[in-house]
């Protein structure tokens, strides 16, 4: 049976696949325009917003992890806002509060920066508990309690959230309910001096970019329909199955090389296995395809999974990594027989 002939129900067609990866090209193109190099962030967060997923981004300052986003929103004609978290930082800072008038005795709503499409929590750990609480209910559920009033936050809705690895005073550890909210957690490195030098040979006098500004290409309306094409990706039962047996493996339930079973502190929920579906689903179509490789399943690994797994101390003191653990979930677990042959066959 053909990968694009797998649903009875509105099947994704490969010339569909292909205009969609054009689109989505012409999307990287302009943002190249004030971006240099981290390419890797720039396609996970492009596959964060065509599942409606939030990413997590760990890495040091001046990165360029801000106008990324920003720049996305530019070129999707989308909203975008930054919060800066800090320990002082109150829910209503965030989410709004309601103001009483006494002119007539009521309440008015004043909506906060999170009543946008794309939001940037700048260094996200900052900030205390009931903030994270707050956020926590943006990002599940896509929408906002204010008093007795619930309001619904645009679409597509997205949460980059960022945290700087190089000091931990004054920071509070996310709780693993909000990071199992994370589609992604990215881990983002020093551009390579190619890079770094492509960024001083950009940016003119006074540290402005000297290159055209990017332009808006994509509406609402055409992110919707990308969304649906995703579901619309073939992902064929045995990948399925391996995505099930890598997550179940991270519970520590199943016997592992050398008994590394025995480190694992807690494993991934149902929405780590959702997060492989949807992420492996994304990177094919984004590459114009209309069905899932097992590549594409060992591509989004660790971005879909490292935040969902926690070693044990006894772990940590014998110097076992998550990213280590999951190489070798995936040894044992991730063999795949379905190839390009068999999906199209």
């Amino acid at each position: 049976m053909n990968a694009s002939a797998s649903s009875d129900r509105n099947p994704l067609t490969e010339t569909q696949a292909e205009q969609t990866r054009q689109l989505l090209e012409r999307v990287r193109y302009e943002m190249k325009k004030v971006i240099v190099g981290q390419d890797a962030l720039m396609e996970r967060l492009l596959m964060a917003v065509m599942v409606h997923g939030h990413v997590l981004v760990e890495g040091a300052p001046g990165l360029a992890k801000t106008l990324m986003l920003k720049t996305l929103a530019q070129v999707l004609s989308l909203g975008f806002k930054r919060i800066q978290f800090t320990p002082d930082l109150l829910p209503s800072d965030v989410v709004g509060t309601r103001i009483y008038n006494p002119a007539n005795g009521q309440f008015t709503t004043e909506p906060g920066p999170i009543f946008t499409h794309f939001v940037l929590a700048d260094e996200i750990n900052r900030a205390p508990a009931k903030v994270q609480s707050a956020l926590l209910e943006a990002m599940q559920e896509g929408q906002v309690t204010l008093g007795h009033e619930t309001f619904v936050l645009p679409k597509p809705f997205l949460v980059m959230a960022t945290q700087n690895p190089l000091e931990s005073e004054g920071t509070y550890p996310l709780p693993e309910a909000q990071l199992d909210r994370f589609l992604f957690k990215l881990l983002v490195d020093y551009p390579d001096s190619v890079a770094e030098l492509a960024i001083l040979q950009r940016v003119g006098e006074g540290g402005v970019a000297v290159a055209a500004p990017p332009v808006g290409i994509v509406s609402a309306d055409a992110l919707a329909t990308i969304a649906q094409q995703v579901q619309q990706v073939y992902l064929d039962p045995a990948m399925m199955a391996t995505i099930v047996q890598v997550v179940q493996a991270t519970r520590g339930r199943v016997p592992l090389p050398g008994g590394l079973e025995r480190f694992i502190h807690a494993g991934a929920s149902p929405r780590g296995s959702l997060a492989l579906a949807s992420a492996s689903k994304a990177l094919a179509l984004l590459q114009g395809r209309t069905y899932v490789l097992p590549e594409d399943l060992r591509a989004v690994l660790l971005d879909c999974l490292r935040h969902r797994v926690w070693i044990s101390y006894q772990g940590l003191a014998a110097g076992h990594t998550v990213e280590a653990l999951l190489e070798s979930l995936w040894q044992e677990h991730g063999s795949i027989a379905t190839t390009r042959s068999s999906v199209n066959a």
